[in-house]
Formats: C-alpha cells, structure tokens, sequence
C-alpha cells in the first residue's frame, strides 16, 4: 500500500470548500429578527463566532469550523482544521477554553488509524492552545471532514467584533496571502521542493495575538481571514462598521513571490472563482492589477485588525514584542454616495 493522499478522497480543500458568500447569503436570509436576551454577536454581521453574555461581566464565544482535507497527511490535516477553527475565538479577542471534535469519516476507503492519526493532530495543537479536547461526535461520510466546535471566554468590555471599525482607522494583516494557491499547485502536482512546507507553516500558527491586544482600546475591531478570502472578509468588516475600505495592493504581503508564478501556471482554486463571482462587483481596482491574490481562500489565515491612527506606532511595537508579522495593508474611510456607492472596497496600487 502507498502513501494515502486525503485530498485525493475530497472534492474540495480547507476553507476553499466553503459555500460561497453569494449563496450562503441566500441560505441565511431572513426577516425574523434574533432578540434573545443577552445574545451579543448572532449572524447579524456574520462574524466568526456568537457570543452570549452571562452577566457578569464576562461573555461565552461559541463557534464551529470544519471542513476537507487541505494536505495530505492525516496529522497535519488535524493540526490545520484546529487551528482554523480556534481562531474564531482568537478573532473575538477571547481566549479559547476547551473543544470537541467534529469528524466525518469514510469507512469504507479510509482506515480507522488514518482517523486517529488526524484526532492526534487536533490533541496536538489544542495542547499547545492549552484547552482540552474534550469529546465530539463522528460520522460516516462519503469524504473526509474534521474541526472543532470550541468555547471561550471573553471580558464583555474587552470584546472585538468585526463590526467597530472606525473612518481614518489603519487595516492590519498578521499573516500573508496566497494558502490557497500554493494548495492548489500542490494538489495539481506542480509544487516545487523548496515550496513544499510554507503554506503548511502559515496554516499551523495559532492567532494568539487576537487575545493578547484585545484589552487595548485603540483596537477596534477584528476578524480573520478565511475561505472569502482577503476581499471577502474585508468587504464584511465594511459593510458591517457601515464604511468603505481602502486596500494598497503593493503591501499585500504574500507567503513567498513565487505565489505570483503559480497563478501564471493556473494555480487557482475554484473558491477564489466562486468568491469573486459573489462580491467582485463590489471592488474597485484598476484593469492592470490581478485580483485573484485577494479572492484567494485562506485557510487558517491571519487576523485582520482595524486600530486607531494615532496609536501605529504603539501597536506596531506591541506586534512585534509578540513575534507578529506587521503587514500595515490599508484603512477604512468613509462611505462614498452616488454611482459608485455598491463599491465597498478601494484597491489602489499605492499607498502611504
């Protein structure tokens, strides 16, 4: 028997496989109103977890993320999809107090210790997040999926949603752009040696920092980047904090340059078509720039952080005293009326 490759057993890959934006407004929408009391964060902004206050001055984030296989090894697959879905909670500022795992499993053409080997992962890394993985509940499926639904805790005040930027505030990214390409040129078989373990090493590192500044209150709001992609989840922030975005794209930082070469080769995931045909409509941006790196689904990608203007130098120093990557990438402005007015995200080509 050979190696087994899991991805080879899933239509689609990590956050790539997520419905997409347009379609899972659709599934959503509705007129009735969520008025339970003491409910914080629900979907209204479709932000990264739900939030319930308890009264006493502390609140309970709730969220769940799942999905196919990203990578090939069992153990790394684990490792990711924990890592992704603790990040929710990282992006409400909380700090993550236990998980259960959430595995679908097809049976009949993968072995019982592959599966164990991807729980492995998961213990792993959920050591490491220093929380329990407590239980969780397992299915036979057709195709591979694992995640975790995780529970934590957040002081009400210090509570980070992606729904308080503010006009003049500086947009922050903690991780670089293009998992979602160096996956698919892997997948295609395409992928150098000496690019083999860099998309792998951004998916694996825990958005801790969300915790860590989330009692600064120039900090004003946060999410994290995922299967919409950069343009995806900027565009909710926006929308959410009633405001346009402003996105330099020189400064869009990227795992490695030669992301650029794979998408000459066709590397691109059928997520980033799916994403940009849901909200390109959306972006303004100029004929001569490509937009697939901002449409490109990242799984386990970076934080987006919002921050006052007047504190860049503070927060910068703070990023740096927790090893964070400082990717300075934009800032929101103010809504612009008239014909234009649907266009919630500037990308321009330089920036200050």
């Amino acid at each position: 028997m050979g190696k087994v490759r899991l991805t080879q057993y899933s239509h689609g890959a990590g956050c790539g496989c997520k419905i997409s934006p347009a379609v899972l407004d659709e599934i959503l929408k509705t007129d009735v109103k969520n008025t339970f009391p003491g409910l914080l964060v629900g979907y209204d902004h479709k932000d990264d977890a739900a939030v319930l206050d308890l009264g006493n001055g502390s609140a309970l984030i709730s969220t769940t993320d799942f999905f196919m296989p990203i990578v090939d090894d069992a153990f790394d697959f684990g490792r990711i999809a924990s890592v992704n879905a603790i990040s929710d909670v990282y992006a409400m500022g909380g700090k993550p107090l236990m998980a259960i795992a959430i595995l679908g499993w097809p049976i009949d053409k993968l072995s019982a210790s592959e599966a164990a080997s991807v729980i492995q992962g998961a213990r792993s890394v959920c050591k490491e997040a220093n929380i329990p993985l407590a239980g969780g509940h397992s299915i036979d499926s057709p195709e591979p999926v694992f995640g975790l639904a995780v529970s934590g805790m957040v002081e009400t005040k210090h509570l980070k949603t992606n729904a308080n930027a503010r006009s003049g505030d500086l947009i922050y990214l903690t991780k670089p752009l293009g998992v979602g390409i160096l996956t698919t040129a892997e997948k295609k078989g395409l992928l150098k040696e000496e690019h083999r373990n860099l998309a792998k090493e951004s998916m694996l590192k825990l958005n801790v920092i969300g915790s860590l500044i989330s009692n600064y209150s120039f900090v004003h709001s946060i999410t994290d980047v995922t299967g919409f992609g950069l343009a995806g989840h900027l565009l909710e922030m926006a929308e959410a904090s009633n405001l346009n975005s402003l996105l330099h794209y020189v400064k869009l930082p990227l795992i490695d340059k030669s992301v650029l070469n794979y998408i000459q080769d066709k590397c691109v995931p059928g997520g980033m078509l799916r994403n940009w045909k849901s909200y390109g409509h959306k972006v303004l941006m100029n004929s001569n720039m490509d937009h697939t790196i901002i449409a490109d689904p990242q799984t386990s990608g970076g934080l987006l952080i919002a921050i006052d203007p007047n504190h860049q130098v503070e927060f910068e120093n703070i990023l740096r005293a927790y090893n964070c990557p400082v990717f300075c990438i934009g800032s929101f402005i103010d809504r612009e009326s008239g014909a234009n007015s649907n266009q919630r995200l500037i990308v321009q080509e330089f920036g200050g």
